[in-house]
């Protein structure tokens, strides 16, 4: 930009003095000053034109990315389901033919000694999960794992005499 310093401000503002005169020069000032600020507000206003077209290049390319991913994965998710379609329709043919019977444990039946077997093993499992106090531990100290509230505690191990007396105010 031009470098204005002060006396070179003040410079053109005498010569401005002597050439224009001092009764139009407020009104010469004003203009110049409008002007000036309407070229700022130009400069600005395309400025911000211009980023608002990049920023939108931008997001249409981001745009298109995107779409691509999109349909790629699209892509990539009918090959798989159709894949396993035809697995699943020529399984399903041998099924129905009787040939073969796939060595598959989700077609098998189980016997009852399995499910006993998987019955206790549930059991055992949701007693550990609901478990607070660890079996080792009940085994070790020999006490009751069951807990009392306070009032029930102070009620079981009260003396037998204070239980019947009662207090009462008069």
């Amino acid at each position: 930009m031009i470098d204005l310093g002060l006396t070179k401000l003040a410079l053109i503002g005498v010569v401005a003095l002597i050439v224009i005169g001092p009764e139009k020069l407020p009104k010469v000032a004003r203009m110049a000053g409008s002007l000036f600020g309407r070229a700022q507000r130009y400069i600005n206003e395309v400025k911000s034109e211009v980023s608002r077209e990049i920023e939108l290049d931008e997001l249409r390319k981001m745009q298109k990315d995107m779409q691509a991913a999109a349909s790629d994965v699209e892509h990539t998710i009918a090959q798989h389901v159709s894949q396993t379609e035809s697995a699943f329709n020529s399984t399903w043919s041998d099924i129905k033919d009787g040939d073969h019977v796939p060595a598959n444990p989700l077609f098998a039946t189980p016997t009852s000694d399995q499910l006993a077997v998987k019955a206790r093993d549930f059991r055992k499992k949701k007693l550990v999960r609901t478990s607070a106090v660890p079996s080792w531990y009940k085994r070790q100290s020999g006490h009751k794992s069951r807990v009392i509230s306070g009032a029930a505690r102070v009620a079981k191990y009260r003396p037998a005499n204070s239980r019947k007396s009662s207090h009462s105010f008069y």
